[in-house]
């Protein structure tokens, strides 16, 4: 796939326009967005994202096609459990609703930054050595075990790195609207918007740890990774206001992406046997026996283990009996975004 400098400028300058205009348009000024409005702008990132997958199936071919659609859906899915852990964030540090625009806003830059840095070392490890292809399997497959039994019981806010934070820096009790410091008789302090930033931000960075290896599992081309995760981010902020009420009837999430990302370790591994020039394995030599998982496979595969997911947790949940934990940690927005918005 042949992507000039030109083409990276523009595509970087065009991602950055989208978000600041989704800045100045929607969330410089605070509110809580309507169902309308975040479905409407829902759609159209989801459009948009699906017709540049077209674009780079028509003009590069349908094997980098088929491989920007694998990866946007596989880092699309990623990026709903990002909003869990968001949710649960906001939660602790009771955010109130009409700022919490602002709060996912910052967090989805950093994360596209982080991503973004991720992304050029990932890149320049797998021009130079084809091992780290098994690193990225092995990352992957434990991944796939956390991600399967290790859940989302832990609050960010209340975590260690957290607590560290708060022993550096003076933070007042309450909020100043959405200024992120105040002075107060002389001395500056940080406000809980600024922690809440913070806590996302790390959180981002925990999650770039198997969203870049995983889609670079589905794609070598750092073109491909970049668009898919751009559009990945773009319009989830408008998805949380949509699905936040959802998210508690996504049980079996977890699980279908710890299938996600253990096929991917697996596809990768195996990939590292085909190219593979580590001295004791195979007397340096590639495993040419070993399979090559086709890319229109891992898309039919991830697709359809989203959709099972959905569909058996939609179910597991018509009764309106979600996760405990979720459901008490909306609960607790609510009441806590309410008293929040009266300081």
């Amino acid at each position: 796939m042949q992507v000039t400098p030109l083409i990276w400028i523009i595509t970087i300058a065009v991602t950055v326009m989208f978000f600041v205009y989704e800045f100045f348009a929607h969330v410089r000024k605070p509110h809580e967005p309507s169902i309308a409005e975040s479905a409407r702008w829902s759609a159209f990132y989801i459009g948009l994202a699906l017709l540049f997958g077209v674009g780079i199936g028509t003009v590069s071919g349908w094997t980098y096609g088929g491989e920007y659609f694998a990866g946007y859906l596989t880092e699309k899915a990623l990026s709903v459990d990002n909003l869990f852990v968001f949710l649960i964030v906001m939660t602790g540090f009771a955010v109130p609703r009409m700022y919490q625009q602002k709060v996912l806003m910052v967090g989805i830059i950093i994360a596209l930054v982080l991503r973004g840095g991720f992304i050029a070392v990932g890149a320049t490890l797998i021009e130079n050595f084809s091992w780290v292809f098994y690193i990225f399997g092995a990352l992957l497959l434990f991944l796939a075990y956390r991600q399967a039994f290790g859940g989302h019981d832990a609050n960010p806010a209340d975590g260690r790195f957290m607590q560290l934070v708060r022993r550096v820096l003076p933070v007042t009790p309450e909020y100043h609207r959405d200024r992120l410091t105040v002075k107060l008789d002389g001395k500056r302090f940080v406000t809980p918007m600024l922690l809440t930033i913070i806590a996302i931000g790390f959180v981002d960075l925990v999650f770039a740890v198997d969203s870049i290896p995983a889609i670079y599992g589905l794609t070598s081309e750092a073109y491909i990774v970049f668009t898919a995760n751009a559009f990945a981010l773009m319009g989830l902020r408008q998805l949380f206001f949509l699905i936040g009420g959802l998210l508690e009837r996504l049980v079996y999430l977890a699980q279908g992406l710890a299938v996600i990302l253990a096929f991917i370790g697996v596809k990768l591994v195996f990939h590292a046997l085909h190219v593979n020039e580590l001295a004791f394995i195979n007397g340096g030599q590639p495993l040419l026996w070993v399979p090559e998982i086709p890319i229109w496979f891992s898309l039919a595969f991830i697709g359809a283990t989203i959709l099972v997911a959905t569909v058996a947790s939609l179910v597991k949940t018509r009764g309106g009996h979600a996760g405990e934990a979720v459901g008490d940690a909306i609960t607790r927005e609510d009441t806590d975004s309410t008293a929040g918005t009266r300081r």
